[in-house]
C-alpha cells in the first residue's frame, strides 16, 4: 500500500468530543443517554468560566512567549511603551486628584 492510496474509510477512526452523541447508537435507551451525556458536558463546558478562562490565559500566554522568541526588539519596545502608557496615566490621575 503506498502512502498515496486514499485510506478505507472503514479503518479511519476519529474521536468523537464530549459534546457530541456518537453515530450509529440502535438502541433507543442508549442513545437517550448518550444526548443527555453530551449535553451535560455542553453545558459543563459552557459555564464552567475559571476553567474557560485559564484555558484563554493558557493560550495567551503562549502566544505572547513565542512572538517574544520571534522578535525580541519588539517585544521590549512593546513592553517599554507600555510601560511608559500605564506611567502616564497614573501621573495623570494624580495631578488631576492634586488639582
Amino acid at each position: 500500500m503506498s502512502s498515496d492510496s486514499p485510506v478505507p474509510v472503514s479503518r479511519t477512526t476519529v474521536a468523537v468530543p464530549r459534546t457530541a452523541v456518537p453515530l450509529g447508537i440502535a438502541d433507543p435507551v442508549d442513545q437517550a443517554r448518550a444526548e443527555l451525556k453530551a449535553a451535560l458536558a455542553a453545558i459543563e463546558e459552557k459555564a464552567n468560566v475559571p476553567r474557560r478562562v485559564a484555558h484563554f490565559t493558557d493560550r495567551t500566554i503562549s502566544k505572547a512567549r513565542a512572538f517574544a522568541r520571534k522578535n525580541p526588539a519588539a517585544t521590549t519596545g512593546i513592553v517599554v511603551a507600555k510601560a511608559a502608557a500605564v506611567g502616564l496615566i497614573v501621573w495623570a490621575a494624580v495631578r488631576a486628584y492634586t488639582r
